[in-house]
C-alpha cells in the first residue's frame, strides 16, 4: 500500500489555493473542500451520491497533476490548485460546449436563477458560447402526471440516474448512446416517463441541476430575481442538501 493511500485512510490536511483544508478518512478533495466552505466549481457531483466525474468542471491540479476533485482521494500534504486562470479558462470552455450542445435559453427557462449550469457560467464570466449551436430537437416528454422531461436541456450529468438507483431504488434512468448521440433513457415499456416507476416524491424527480426534469404545475412559484443564485453568487452558496 502506497504512502499516499495510507494517508488517505487517516484524517489530515491538504492545501487548497493557499488554504489549509481538513479531511476525514475516505474524503475526496471536493468533499473536504465543500465541507470546509471552499468552493470548487462542479456540475455532476452531489454529496450523498457516488462520484461520476463526467462533466470535468471540478478538474483541479494535485501536486501538479490534473484530476477530477470529485474522485481524487484527499491525502495529507497534497497541494491542490483550483482557482487558477488556466483551470477557469478550461471550465469556461467546457460550459460553453454544454450550452451549445443543448437548448439553454435562460431568459425563458423556469430554472433560471436556480440553475447550476447558468450559475457556473456567471462565475466563470462566460459572456456567450463560442461554438456553433447544435440546436437539438428532442420531443418533450410530458406523459407523466407530475413531472416533465425535456431532453433538450439535459447535460448528461447522471445525477438523476444515480439518485434513482442509489436513493430511490428504482433505476428509472440510464444514459445510452455514444459521443454526440448520448442521451437519457427512461426504463419503461414505451420509453416514456409516464410508464415508468418515477414518483413526484422521488429524489430523482428534483435533483436535475438544469431543469431537464421539473415538477408540473409549480412553474415560477418563486419569481425570477428572488431565486437561489440571483442574490448570492454560486461560490458563496452552501452546498444544498439532497432534495
Amino acid at each position: 500500500m502506497t504512502a499516499q493511500r495510507i494517508d488517505a485512510l487517516s484524517p489530515g490536511t491538504f492545501e487548497l489555493d493557499g488554504h489549509e483544508v481538513e479531511f476525514a478518512p475516505g474524503d475526496t478533495v471536493l468533499q473536504a473542500a465543500t465541507r470546509a466552505g471552499r468552493h470548487i466549481p462542479h456540475l455532476c457531483w452531489k454529496e450523498g451520491l457516488s462520484a461520476h466525474a463526467s462533466c470535468r468542471v471540478c478538474t483541479v491540479t494535485v501536486n501538479g497533476r490534473s484530476g477530477a476533485a470529485c474522485t481524487v482521494q484527499a491525502a495529507t500534504g497534497q497541494v491542490v490548485r483550483s482557482d487558477t486562470p488556466e483551470l477557469n479558462e478550461q471550465r469556461k470552455t467546457l460550459l460553453e460546449m454544454l450550452f451549445v450542445e443543448g437548448n439553454h435559453f435562460c431568459p425563458g427557462c423556469e430554472k433560471s436563477g436556480d440553475c447550476l449550469l447558468q450559475a457556473n457560467a456567471y462565475d466563470m464570466k462566460m459572456t456567450g458560447p463560442h461554438f456553433e449551436a447544435l440546436s437539438p430537437t428532442c420531443p418533450v416528454d410530458a406523459s407523466h402526471p407530475d413531472v416533465w422531461l425535456d431532453r433538450n436541456r439535459c447535460i448528461l450529468c447522471g445525477l438523476c440516474v444515480r439518485a434513482s438507483a442509489e436513493l430511490d431504488g428504482k433505476h428509472v434512468f440510464a444514459v445510452g448512446g455514444h459521443g454526440i448521440h448520448s442521451h437519457l433513457l427512461v426504463d419503461s415499456p414505451s420509453g416514456q416517463l409516464g410508464d415508468s416507476a418515477l414518483s413526484l416524491s422521488d429524489r430523482a424527480a428534483h435533483i436535475c441541476p438544469v431543469g431537464a426534469l421539473l415538477p408540473k404545475r409549480r412553474g415560477f412559484v418563486v419569481p425570477i430575481g428572488q431565486r437561489r443564485f440571483d442574490a448570492v453568487p454560486l461560490a458563496q452558496q452552501p452546498e444544498p442538501d439532497l432534495p
